[in-house]
């Protein structure tokens, strides 16, 4: 028998939870009834989908492919939907949706373009937070309802890995010093850092600290233009990421990767709640075009 669509969402819910319990919460269903219809499903596949044990459940390799295909299916339903609505001329769906000044910058443009081109019943207004604290203190109050941010988050919220973004030391021209370059050679270089206090100067601080190294302050400030061109002036070298220096720097810096390479995460996060369509439908565009392969919760 052919699994029903309430199946796979409720199969598909399970897999993100890692719990029957706050997977039926999320799905707004009974546990009782979850359960049963995930049972019905591995009667009918002749297949185990998942693998009970004390820590909550886990999905068996068979279980994990039915969840991919699973994903594809209820992204393409949600898909559409949305082109009813738009026929209908019913007015769009609204995800709200928050990130930092970088990542609006230079990532948030693709992803949505792509994300509303695939539904185009769905509006995304775009909410640019001054940090990623900030970002994170209005996700865990639930509004906005998804967030764009570097990774790891607070673990009293769910997050959901996009991409691995490499961090590297960009540096005015003329700047003499080793490509790749070691942390040990940021001993004593000037240097753009974020103002003291600020989360991102507090974990470029223990950065240092893990390396035993002393960069010297040349321009503290959290504006990402007063970087760009305290950088152009001269002032400074700044840590930032690589796919940032084309659009912001052009020719005019010079860019050395860390040796070992030092990579960062970036992720969709939101309140452990239920998700809105719009929601579930980011977030499962997010999944099947993510290049990051999600850690078990």
């Amino acid at each position: 028998m052919t699994p029903t669509l309430a199946q796979l969402r409720y199969l598909v819910a399970v897999a993100d939870y890692r719990s029957i319990t706050s997977a039926a919460a999320a799905v707004f269903v009974a546990q009782s009834a979850l359960s049963r219809a995930v049972q019905a499903m591995e009667r009918d596949l002749g297949v185990e989908l998942l693998a009970r044990n004390s820590r909550g459940v886990e999905l068996t390799p068979q279980g994990a492919r039915v969840v991919r295909l699973a994903r594809t299916v209820l992204d393409a339903v949600e898909a559409i939907e949305d082109i009813g609505v738009c026929h209908a001329g019913s007015p769009p769906a609204a995800l709200q949706l928050a990130t930092t000044p970088t990542l609006a910058w230079d990532l948030v443009p693709d992803l949505v373009e792509a994300f509303t081109a695939r539904h185009p019943g769905i509006e995304v207004r775009l909410h640019q937070l001054g940090s990623r604290e900030a970002l994170v203190e209005a996700i865990s109050n639930g509004e906005p309802e998804l967030g764009l941010v570097d990774l790891p988050v607070d673990k009293e919220l769910s997050a959901h890995p996009l991409q691995e973004r490499e961090v590297v030391l960009i540096s005015p021209l003329g700047t003499r010093l080793p490509d790749p370059v070691p942390f040990r050679s940021l001993e004593g270089i000037p240097m753009v850092l974020p103002t003291p206090g600020t989360g991102r100067r507090t974990e470029l601080e223990a950065m240092f600290g893990a390396f035993g190294v002393r960069p010297v302050p040349a321009l503290e400030t959290d504006e990402r233009l007063a970087w760009v061109t305290g950088v152009i002036a001269g002032r400074g070298s700044l840590i930032w990421y690589r796919d940032v220096v084309p659009r912001a720097f052009g020719q005019r810096a010079q860019v050395r990767s860390f040796t070992p390479p030092l990579l960062r995460p970036v992720g969709v996060v939101h309140a452990r709640r239920p998700l809105s369509r719009p929601g579930r439908a980011f977030l499962s565009h997010v999944r099947q075009n993510s290049p990051v392969r999600e850690p078990s919760r």
